[in-house]
């Protein structure tokens, strides 16, 4: 079995990206800029900012971020958002979920600008992904995706099953892959038979926050897993995916930790640099 190292990839993707800012800079005197608007004191907010920013500055782009206590008010967010719109110096705009109850999270990913959306969720960039036009795409996705495609070059004809269906990472998993012709099915709480579905796939997504939901005989051999779960358990941090058992029948499976999540910030940088590639256009 191959084991889908995550960390090794987004050092690949990060390394590449470093050497696309470097060639940008030289070609416009200037650099991608990501601000992230963290609002409150949760921890896992707090390491996730963290590591972006380290990210950010590993690979030179401008980094920014912007606190708030979360009994800012909401209308305060909405007019540093419109502000930074506007500001030319800054490519990327990133609010860090999750919000505090008061702040609307629709009403704050619908004032950034598209262009300027690195996280993909504005109506506007779900609709482009959708009907396959240019888009940002949400980081997430965009790292299974690349992860999968390390695996398997060639997706043509595949089988995807895809376990849960948000519009953080189902749906648009969904997408990168029909663009791939892959034939998708997505799963959910009320699919009737989850092991049948996942029995047929070539490709498994496994998305829907359940400590080791599928499990070794719902996974053919030759099967690409990948785990976007994280779960916190009396066995400490696992995924959606029984590993020990899945381990023994797929083709390949990523680990938890150190699967999807490295991705997910290579892919906010690496659409921060395409955010920045497009205003110049």
């Amino acid at each position: 079995m191959i084991l889908i190292d995550g960390k090794k990839a987004a050092a690949e993707l990060r390394e590449e990206l470093r050497h696309e800012v470097t060639g940008l800079k030289a070609k416009y005197n200037k650099v991608p800029g990501l601000t992230v608007i963290l609002i409150g004191d949760l921890t896992p907010s707090q390491i996730y900012v963290r590591n972006k920013e380290k990210s950010a500055n590993e690979v030179g782009l401008k980094s920014e971020v912007i606190k708030y206590p979360d009994s800012v008010e909401e209308k305060t967010v909405l007019e540093k958002i419109k502000e930074l719109n506007k500001d030319e110096t800054v490519s990327g705009i990133l609010v860090q979920l999750p919000l505090p109850k008061h702040i609307d999270k629709q009403k704050v990913i619908e004032t950034i600008l598209p262009s300027k959306d690195v996280d993909g969720f504005h109506p506007m960039n779900v609709g482009n992904l959708s009907s396959g036009y240019e888009s940002s795409v949400p980081c997430t996705p965009l790292g299974c995706y690349l992860l999968i495609k390390k695996v398997e070059p060639n997706l043509n004809g595949k089988k995807a099953v895809i376990v849960g269906r948000s519009n953080l990472n189902g749906k648009p998993m969904t997408q990168l892959l029909l663009k791939e012709n892959c034939t998708v099915t997505i799963t959910h709480s009320k699919t009737k038979d989850l092991k049948a579905e996942c029995l047929e796939a070539d490709i498994i997504v496994a998305a829907v926050g359940i400590p080791e939901l599928v499990k070794g005989d719902w996974v053919k051999r030759d099967t690409i897993v990948i785990d976007v779960g994280i779960n916190k358990t009396d066995k400490g941090i696992v995924g959606d995916v029984d590993f020990d058992e899945v381990s023994k029948n797929a083709k390949a499976l990523t680990p938890v930790p150190g699967g999807v999540g490295p991705m997910t910030i290579a892919c906010l940088l690496k659409n921060t640099i395409e955010c920045f590639k497009r205003s110049q256009i």
